[in-house]
């Protein structure tokens, strides 16, 4: 990973000072103006936590993110106007560990209602055979890389759904007065999320392989819940280059597992995966780790693309 995704501290700081001064001479910020009609102003990091936010939120949130659809997420550098904009937020909404620069802004933004959703389950370790760097400086502490945990925690539907009740809790906690209808969209999301995992233990039941293969190691949590193997050819970081011995493994592996298929999402380059594919005989197609909704995704929310994954994997599990 280049350094250039990590914003220093001291950067950060400065920038701070620097929105607070634009922000004053402006009418609202990107992440204020949700304040206007009486909402609850939510800035919510990236795509998953913007769904959260969205869902059990309802009418009753204004909900802007930070990161815009079809970009990197891991990528993500914030303008000066998007940090300072964060201390007029009323609730904030972020995942530790998946974007450096966030991280290191929200820290400085001091809002009261800040929740992090890798606090809200059990975070574990997946992919550290080919380890995970987002570029920081020797010294500096961030999220999964000091423990090498996984946050990629929403592509887990029973995971997911403890997220969302903890997202719910501390919604009503931030605005008591809709309550109510936090326990009721929160409720109602959850019974989508236990219906999607139902909908994965059974059609992942039964295969003529447990083996995937796929650029980005976002999918541990998921094949953990399901009985299956995940093999990422080049880590968690899914701009990572892997190395000549990791192309080795995955090619053993392709032989071993009976695997058909290499897997790419559509917010990275997919040429390792096109050029693995083609050495081995085998498919390509796409996972996609939810981390941004665009018009190249196969559905228009969370659920759709969960659902398109589900067959996707079927496909190339080949499902019984």
């Amino acid at each position: 990973m280049n350094v250039r995704r990590l914003i220093p501290t001291a950067a950060v700081a400065g920038a701070v000072a620097l929105g607070l001064t634009a922000l004053s001479a402006c009418s609202s910020s990107d992440a204020a103006e949700g304040g206007k009609d009486g909402k609850l102003d939510v800035v919510a990091s990236f795509y998953p936590m913007q769904f959260l936010a969205e869902e059990i939120g309802g009418t009753h949130v204004s909900v802007t993110t930070l990161t815009k659809p079809g970009a990197e997420p891991h990528d993500l550098e914030l303008s000066p106007r998007q940090i300072g904009g964060l201390s007029d937020a009323d609730y904030i909404l972020f995942l530790k560990g998946v974007q450096p620069a966030v991280d290191d802004a929200v820290a400085q933004a001091g809002v009261e209602n800040t929740v992090d959703a890798s606090k809200l389950t059990g975070l574990e370790s997946h992919g550290s055979e080919v380890g995970h760097d987002h570029g920081h400086d020797e010294g500096e502490e961030h999220g999964h890389e000091e423990g090498g945990l996984d946050p990629h925690i929403w592509l887990d539907p029973v995971k997911y759904a403890e997220v969302a009740k903890g997202v719910g809790k501390s919604l009503e906690k931030a605005d008591p007065g809709h309550a109510a209808d936090y326990r009721k969209n929160t409720d109602t999301l959850v019974g989508r999320l236990k219906e999607l995992d139902t909908a994965y233990a059974t059609g992942l039941k039964s295969t003529a392989t447990r083996t995937f293969i796929t650029t980005h190691s976002a999918f541990g949590y998921l094949a953990e819940r399901y009985g299956l193997t995940q093999e990422g050819i080049a880590g968690i970081d899914p701009e990572a280059e892997p190395s000549p011995a990791r192309i080795d493994d995955i090619h053993s592996v392709a032989v071993k597992s009976n695997a058909t298929t290499v897997f790419f999402e559509t917010l990275a380059s997919d040429k390792t995966a096109k050029t693995l594919a083609k050495d081995l005989g085998l498919k390509t197609g796409v996972l996609d780790p939810l981390e941004g909704i665009t018009d190249k995704s196969a559905g228009a929310d969370y659920i759709e693309v969960m659902k398109s994954n589900l067959t996707a994997l079927q496909k190339a599990l080949g499902a019984k």
